[in-house]
């Protein structure tokens, strides 16, 4: 490994880069720290090739790029054009995730497989999930990661199916993951949902109820549902903030709240931007490195 200055360039498609994952690569070690605000797809060769010709070969796994924003497509894109840039020797290291969601998607795939793992003796394998918050970066990255290990996913759409629609087919275009869009726009299509789901990732925006305890209550074959929701109220009607596999108030089913993924979350983060200042070749990580680290994390793996 080098012991050149590990340098991070940070690209934003939109107007600001997350003070979040800036503090998170100062944290993680890097020492030279350069936001891009604004970019656009086409810019990402050039702005790799200017900073990769601008050092030595061996220098090359210390200098660093993030991929951020808010679209998870965009990010892989970026990911995907930074990739095909590298002009070996001359590479360097990149990590997609856009908005923090890819590691926090991971983080609550493992933190509810082991769950699954330790309370019922489960795998992801034939799992029924249903996902809300479908069209969001988390919802996205969850979905395609549990279907990527042998889970059945529902995309549940709360405002219109067309987006969910297209989301899933995307997903089959690019992973090659099965995601069935189901609408859940009334009460009696989200109880449907809710009562033959056995696994329910809670990924909608801040401060919205996504199931109620009535709800619950009537879901027979629920096991665990995950909530990221850490602004009042939760998005599962009594879920506490640190719940990691405690059973929720009025229910059978099994809770993980969002300090407990945040604290894998954080760690994940911060373990992928150490993967790359440490590595002797260039990475390009995106939320299925991140669900590998998690997995370490939780201990299953």
């Amino acid at each position: 490994m080098s012991d050149a200055t590990p340098i991070l360039h940070m690209l934003a498609p939109q107007k600001h880069m997350s003070p979040f994952d800036v503090n998170m690569a100062a944290d993680a070690g890097y020492k030279v720290i350069i936001p891009y605000i604004n970019v656009e797809l086409s810019e990402v060769t050039g702005l790799i090739q200017d900073a990769i010709f601008s050092r030595p070969p061996n220098y090359g796994v210390r200098t660093g790029f993030f991929m951020g924003g808010k679209d998870a497509i965009l990010a892989l894109d970026m990911l995907e054009a930074a990739k095909k840039a590298m002009v070996p020797p001359f590479e360097c290291s990149c990590l997609a995730d856009p908005a923090g969601s890819f590691t926090t998607a991971a983080a609550m795939v493992a933190c509810v497989e082991k769950v699954l793992k330790e309370k019922f003796g489960r795998t992801w394998k034939g799992t029924k999930v249903a996902v809300f918050g479908a069209t969001g970066v988390v919802g996205f990255a969850s979905s395609i990661i549990s279907a990527l290990e042998g889970a059945q996913v529902k995309l549940v759409a709360h405002r219109g199916i067309d987006r969910v629609i297209k989301n899933a087919k995307i997903s089959k275009e690019r992973f090659g993951v099965d995601l069935e869009p189901v609408a859940g726009e009334t009460d009696d299509q989200k109880n449907e949902i809710i009562a033959n789901a056995e696994v329910i990732f809670a990924a909608a925006a801040a401060g919205v109820r996504v199931v109620s305890k009535e709800q619950m209550q009537k879901a027979k074959n629920l096991l665990v549902m995950a909530d990221v929701n850490a602004v009042p109220p939760p998005g599962v009607e009594g879920m506490e903030l640190f719940m990691n596999g405690e059973k929720l108030p009025e229910s059978d089913a099994l809770g993980v709240g969002p300090l407990a993924i945040g604290d894998i979350k954080y760690k994940c983060e911060s373990g992928l931007f150490k993967q790359m200042i440490d590595s002797d070749k260039p990475l390009s990580l995106d939320f299925r490195h991140a669900y590998e680290l998690s997995k370490k994390l939780v201990g299953l793996a």
